[in-house]
């Protein structure tokens, strides 16, 4: 009856590593610099139960003591593969380095792959077309051109440094379900152009007042080769996404799936599925990290996300029994204090909690792998890469 309960806390760095500078990282340190900014706003960041799990033990942390009853192992892990997005960090903490980066179009996309996309949806859409093809952040691009796409018709595309193809429409001119066609069919065509996702951005609203919805829907590439996942399943071992990871992941790899658009939410539900799953792997991401507060470039609200993830650990550590290991990780940084408004090439923390655990300074890992062969090795399946340190907790 093993369980393990992984939870991505969606681009929490630990500062840079040694190969940021040549992604344009260099200084780079998404939990460094969120600290420091609130013991410069006299309002140290409060986080003593992630603090009891190691978090303040692996690279000191302004304003966070080191707890004196650590009870978890604790390290940091390096990304291994070439790129600093979702996928990349996904697919290797589940055991599939991405060799060669994704293609990204930061300057737009080029005019062939735009027609072949009009030609592909203009019948799904209430006008052949679209606005924008820039790289923006949601929440901008829908401002500037929120109104336009309502009287227009068109749909609005966007980009940003990953390798994403966005389309972001209102609920009231294209459905959720009929942007979720769009999507899809987009997908059929960008991906040839080496594009790893296309993300529906349905939103609400009026002038100057859009926002969007939690309707997000993912369409991604498949791993080009077995995921951790994968063998659980083959192994008929159950295996719960909760959140988008399954779309992570090209829809592969897991028998259930659980939809829920926040870290609230998120964190709900791993509660409940907690209560309903006694073995097997439930694997969540809590969004509001990156979406709302990285690529927002909001310190402040990022450092409340933090707090309110804290306050939920000991409802968390509650449910686990003896059979239970929680793993606590990210999947690339997203300094909100830096210029932009991308993901930033960091560490990510590693913490594993075990009933009846010790203190163990985990280091500094190879690979996000690491993370993916410590769950298989606790539930009796290898991990296709990655070397477990199950044995150390």
């Amino acid at each position: 009856m093993a369980r393990v309960t992984l939870i991505v806390a969606d681009s929490l760095g630990v500062g840079e590593m040694p190969d940021a500078a040549a992604w344009g990282d260099a200084g780079a340190d998404t939990l460094g610099h969120i600290a420091a900014m609130r013991v410069a706003s006299g309002v140290p960041l409060s986080v003593p139960n992630l603090a009891r799990l190691g978090l303040a033990s692996i690279r000191p942390v302004a304003g966070v003591a080191p707890a004196a009853d650590v009870d978890a192992g604790y390290g940091r892990m390096t990304t291994a593969g070439a790129g600093k997005d979702t996928i990349t960090g996904h697919w290797e903490l589940a055991g599939c380095k991405v060799d060669a980066p994704f293609r990204t179009f930061y300057d737009g996309f080029p005019e062939d792959m735009m027609e072949a996309f009009v030609a592909r949806t203009g019948a799904l859409v209430p006008t052949a077309g679209w606005l924008g093809n820039v790289a923006a952040s949601g929440t901008e691009i829908i401002a500037q051109l929120g109104a336009e796409h309502v009287a227009t018709g068109k749909v609005i595309v966007y980009t940003s440094a990953d390798s994403v193809f966005q389309i972001a429409a209102h609920e009231d001119v294209l459905s959720v379900p009929d942007l979720w066609r769009v999507c899809e069919a987009a997908f059929d065509v960008v991906r040839s152009w080496g594009i790893a996702r296309v993300i529906a951005r349905p939103f609400v609203g009026t002038p100057g007042a859009f926002v969007r919805t939690e309707n997000r829907r993912d369409f991604a590439l498949q791993p080009p080769r077995d995921t951790l996942m994968d063998r659980l399943m083959a192994a008929g071992i159950p295996t719960t996404s909760i959140g988008k990871i399954k779309s992570i992941y090209g829809d592969r790899g897991f028998s259930h799936a659980v939809k829920a658009g926040n870290n609230a939410t998120i964190t709900q539900a791993i509660l409940d599925t907690l209560d309903a799953q006694p073995s097997g792997l439930i694997f969540a991401n809590l969004v509001d990290f990156d979406m709302l507060y990285g690529h927002r470039r909001d310190p402040a609200g990022y450092a409340r996300a933090l707090e309110a993830l804290d306050a939920r650990v000991p409802e968390l550590l509650a449910r686990l029994g003896p059979d239970d290991l929680l793993l606590i990780t990210a999947d690339h940084g997203n300094d909100p204090t830096f210029p932009g408004s991308d993901h930033t090439r960091e560490y990510v923390p590693m913490l594993a909690w075990r009933q009846g655990g010790h203190a163990v300074d985990l280091g500094t890992r190879a690979t996000l792998a690491d993370c993916g062969a410590t769950a298989g090795a606790w539930l009796g399946v290898p991990c296709p890469e990655g070397t477990s340190f199950a044995e150390l907790l």
